[in-house]
């Protein structure tokens, strides 16, 4: 992960720690009013109403917490409490690769948030927002995102909800022995255990169970796209729309191709010589698992530089039937309206520094193995020495174009096609996010991966510094962030769009087209024709490269 999105991350991070200390403060000041009790059964929960008039729940449980015998299965339902249950703070966050518990980050993780109208009621039915955060299934990178803006922008007129889930070691060690004796793709698993706990609960909240729009960014995104295609497309009313804001989709092996992965993390946590391996690891202080919850090289690549991902979820042949480029080409995944955005400079976030066709080659090998050198050499040519960027390497501009198109990009496209072809041209579209920030730029970053999120969500609610989003940038604000409510709550992001922007046009037939959100220039235009391309390029590499 680049140091930029680390430092987005760790921002993020921080904001939420000051977020859950003011909260907790507040939760024993008698100033402070409390949101009504919602009561689910099997716990009562109370919030803070907040003085904008939104109900927050923060840090509700919705399955145990998956430790000792729970770790490495699936999510269970959580366990009846009598007394009401304080809602005011976020819960701890999953713990991930790299990263060590503490109070704000642990393997005891499992919580959602739900922002509500204060007038809400079991009868309300309003749509319902479900984000699911991203961070390359490494980490919860876009956690305790503040939902309160947006439900006020709706007019009150949405239910927002947001949850961890577990990711690395914990969410997606992949073996037959945890096929045998645990759950694969675990991290998933919390996914769908949280859809249908909004589908038992939401009601609750005043949200339309019947009216779920999931969003995720990044491996949010990616994961929307697992969503859609869960057990072959098999539709069980989770959902009715979908928004995949620059959907990742990184390698995608089998559960053999894996168990290099989990033969060497027994071995380094001392639990190769017993017989039952998983119960070992089950075992283990959670501080040993996090030793090994690292990026480590793949068979055929080497950590120079290391992967940029490791514990990544596998095809389960019952969740998941098969890599994602034959799921959505083959029509085996929900047909719903979808939204599906990028940046302009998707890769460059992540791409290795590179000095020479060479090292964008080895750059590749690392991160997807299975290509072999006339292969590299069909991706070094379609992506030739490009204009220089400040700060970096002659040959960075053209392996971050080859990531991020490879793995952000193409995918995006591949999903708008698919579901245009196979359900509905006019019920698909796609925006390319091209807001220019002098500080990104400067840094040589242009318009990097999910730089739009602020403007999602409104400045301060989704970490990170607002930069020209407070100034030159402003009125992109309320322009992105009234496109993905109207989608939210219609279906279309044009019925209650911002009073100033453009009719956005639908992907619509043939290789599609896509809305250019930028400053003073926001208006529709075609997918180039290169694009279209050197992603036909990766569609015809993605055997090799596992997508």
């Amino acid at each position: 992960m680049s140091f930029v999105i680390k430092s987005i991350a760790v921002a993020g991070f921080l904001g939420g720690l000051a977020a859950a200390w003011s909260y907790l403060l507040h939760a024993s000041d008698s100033s402070v009013i409390h949101s009504p009790v919602v009561d689910l059964g099997y716990a009562r929960y109370q919030g803070i109403a907040l003085s904008n008039g939104i109900d927050e729940y923060l840090g509700m449980r919705y399955a145990q917490p998956p430790v000792k015998d729970l770790r490495f299965r699936g999510p269970q339902d959580p366990e009846s409490v009598e007394e009401v249950q304080d809602a005011t703070a976020f819960g701890p966050v999953c713990v991930g690769v790299g990263q060590r518990t503490s109070n704000a980050l642990g393997e005891d993780c499992l919580f959602v948030n739900v922002w509500r109208p204060a007038n809400a009621t079991a009868e309300s039915n309003l749509p319902v927002w479900l984000f699911i955060q991203g961070g390359g299934y490494a980490d919860d990178s876009n956690n305790n995102f503040n939902g309160s803006q947006v439900v006020k922008q709706s007019g009150d007129n949405i239910v927002f909800v947001n949850f961890n889930y577990r990711v690395g070691v914990l969410g997606f060690l992949a073996s037959e022995n945890v096929r045998r004796d645990g759950d694969l793709n675990a991290g998933l698993l919390d996914q769908r255990k949280l859809l249908a706990w909004v589908q038992q609960h939401i009601q609750q909240f005043g949200g339309d169970p019947h009216h779920v729009v999931i969003h995720g960014d990044s491996a949010g995104a990616g994961s929307v796209a697992f969503h859609l295609a869960a057990n072959g497309g098999k539709n069980l009313g989770l959902f009715v729309g979908a928004i995949a804001e620059s959907p990742f989709w990184p390698t995608l092996r089998t559960v053999a191709e894996m168990e290099f992965q989990y033969e060497r993390f027994v071995e380094d946590v001392e639990c190769g010589t017993v017989n039952d391996t998983l119960a070992c690891l089950r075992s283990v202080d959670i501080s040993k698992i996090m030793n090994y919850d690292v990026d480590m090289p793949f068979p055929g690549g080497s950590d120079s530089p290391k992967p940029l991902w490791y514990f990544l979820p596998v095809v389960d042949g019952v969740l998941i039937v098969d890599r994602l480029y034959n799921l959505y080409e083959e029509d085996k995944f929900i047909h719903v309206p979808l939204m599906v955005t990028d940046d302009t400079n998707e890769g460059t976030s992540f791409a290795y520094n590179a000095s020479s066709p060479q090292e964008i080659a080895q750059f590749l090998k690392n991160n997807y193995p299975g290509l072999n050198a006339s292969q590299l050499e069909e991706i070094n040519q379609a992506y030739p020495l490009m204009d220089p960027l400040p700060k970096h390497a002659t040959y960075f501009p053209s392996a971050a174009q080859a990531y991020g198109e490879a793995t952000f990009t193409c995918p995006g496209n591949h999903m708008a096609s698919s579901m245009a072809y196979y359900f509905s041209p006019s019920q698909v579209w796609n925006y390319r996010f091209n807001v220019l920030d002098p500080e990104q730029v400067a840094n040589g970053l242009g318009v990097p991966h999910v730089f739009e999120l602020p403007a999602i969500f409104g400045l301060g609610n989704a970490g990170g510094s607002p930069g020209a989003y407070a100034n030159i940038n402003a009125e992109i604000v309320p322009l992105t962030m009234d496109y993905t409510i109207s989608f939210v709550r219609a279906l279309d992001p044009n019925v209650y769009r911002y009073s100033s922007a453009p009719l956005w046009q639908s992907w619509g037939d043939g290789q599609g087209r896509r809305l250019k959100i930028q400053t003073g220039s926001t208006e529709m235009e075609p997918v180039p024709q290169d694009q279209v391309d050197r992603c036909a390029l990766w569609k015809k590499l993605a055997p090799s490269s596992e997508q």
